[in-house]
């Protein structure tokens, strides 16, 4: 199972960040760590509410595929991280990501 990528940009008031993989999923805070934290934690509910929803979960497709694929455009100031799928998924109810 590959990781999702996470893309840390910097804001007005700290850092943002997202991952191209769970549209609408979004985490701030003020510094990177902060954010990082926040994002793992939007994450997990994003998730959890989307298998409440009777949702399949999106597919983690790791970074080499989105620097390889072209598929997003990365900014030079973006700091790229990963956070592992299996990581992410464990413990969820009934976990069913889409293949």
């Amino acid at each position: 199972m590959e990781d999702y990528l996470i893309v840390i940009e910097r804001s007005a008031t700290g850092y943002a960040a997202f991952s191209p993989d769970v549209p609408g999923c979004i985490a701030t805070g003020k510094t990177v760590e902060t954010t990082l934290a926040e994002m793992h934690s939007a994450l997990r509910f994003h998730f959890e509410g989307m298998l409440e929803d009777g949702e399949t979960l999106p597919v983690a497709k790791g970074m080499e595929h989105h620097i390889s694929s072209g598929e997003y455009t990365f900014d030079p100031g973006d700091l790229l991280t990963t956070v592992p799928a299996d990581e992410l998924l464990a413990d969820l109810p009934a976990v069913s990501p889409a293949v």
